[in-house]
């Protein structure tokens, strides 16, 4: 049977168990920051060539990353953009285009070959990959540029790439010290020294102890920071966690039981788990997305069921997605210390 100890959750000895991945988490803005100057030179170098080449056709976001990209671009990109998962290159892409590439690892095969189709094709490249991996072999080329990253950080490479975007014309701002500030911010209210009372992160764990997940968020960015939280959740748990559109999430939030303060909580039938609405919000302001959250909120209450609210204050778009991010990992992690098996 697994039940949760809400108590190991500001218990130093089970807290010393999970504290490399807390120091990871705590130092993700640091990894940002790292990031943004170990590739200044290239970067600035990356941003000359395309000043000289004018602006691309089209812009291609290579690679299992492109996303996240996507998620940021589109809204704002002045040229048509395609996110490109799969390996290799669309048909079309060419010498016209811009090809961005994100190699985690940069052992990849699927993103080294899109590079070298890139090459091939005499599209602009630029790739962001550690140095003499397997991605950057492929991507050595007279109109290729490499920013070289280490660590692995998917996040700090995404604003890294989305800073070069920037700098062009083809994206909104993506400032690597407001996101690391957020990061920070996040860190500061969630580290494992702050108890459960004040601590954000160890709030919304106990809330999603023993519920089902329903994370959803309204803008595009807090919609994929919902995906990426409820994935994580799922991972910590083993238990479902679900992120969708409204319209996805509703009919969830309405087959609920209506709560009933008579009912016996230990009773068998009512032992199935409840869902938890947990809202992603990132201050978007679109009217279509503000009625979308009513309706959600409003059948949750309907029936009972808990709301809770991640808030995001930082400056950039970006930023506040880095911090929903963080905050919902957090989350997860502070709900998997507290899981126990019992034997």
């Amino acid at each position: 049977m697994t039940w949760f100890d809400e108590s190991r959750l500001d218990d130093e000895r089970a807290l010393a168990g999970i504290d490399l991945l807390l120091r990871s988490l705590a130092e993700s803005g640091a990894r940002v920051r790292r990031v943004a100057a170990g590739a200044a030179e290239p970067l600035q170098e990356a941003v000359r060539r395309a000043a000289e080449s004018g602006r691309p056709r089209a812009v291609v976001a290579a690679g299992p990353d492109s996303r996240l990209l996507r998620a940021v671009l589109e809204p704002f990109c002045p040229v048509p953009f395609v996110a490109w998962p799969a390996p290799g290159l669309p048909g079309w892409a060419g010498s016209l285009d811009l090809v961005v590439v994100l190699a985690p690892t940069g052992s990849d095969p699927g993103e080294a070959s899109a590079a070298a189709e890139a090459v091939r094709r005499g599209a602009q490249l630029v790739v962001a990959a550690p140095e003499k991996s397997l991605v950057a072999q492929h991507a050595e080329g007279r109109d290729s540029t490499l920013l070289p990253v280490e660590g692995g950080d998917t996040l700090a490479m995404a604003i890294l790439m989305l800073t070069y975007l920037n700098s062009v014309g083809l994206g909104p701002e993506a400032d690597a010290g407001k996101v690391a500030d957020a990061l920070d911010d996040v860190a500061t209210a969630c580290s494992p020294h702050r108890d459960i009372s004040v601590n954000p992160g160890k709030i919304l764990a106990i809330s999603l102890a023993d519920s089902l997940p329903v994370v959803w968020g309204g803008s595009v960015l807090a919609a994929r920071a919902a995906r990426r939280v409820a994935e994580g959740l799922r991972r910590a748990s083993g238990r479902g966690a679900i992120a969708g559109d409204a319209d996805d999430l509703l009919p969830v939030l309405e087959a609920a039981r209506p709560r009933n303060v008579f009912d016996d909580p230990f009773a068998e039938e009512q032992a199935s788990v409840r869902p938890v609405l947990v809202v992603l919000d990132d201050g978007a302001t679109d009217p279509i997305m503000l009625e979308q959250r009513r309706s959600l909120t409003e059948a949750a209450d309907t029936r009972g069921v808990r709301v809770e609210v991640v808030e995001a204050n930082a400056s950039t778009e970006v930023a506040r997605y880095a911090s929903l991010l963080l905050q919902g990992t957090y989350a997860a992690e502070y709900l998997r210390l507290g899981l126990v098996n019992d034997v």
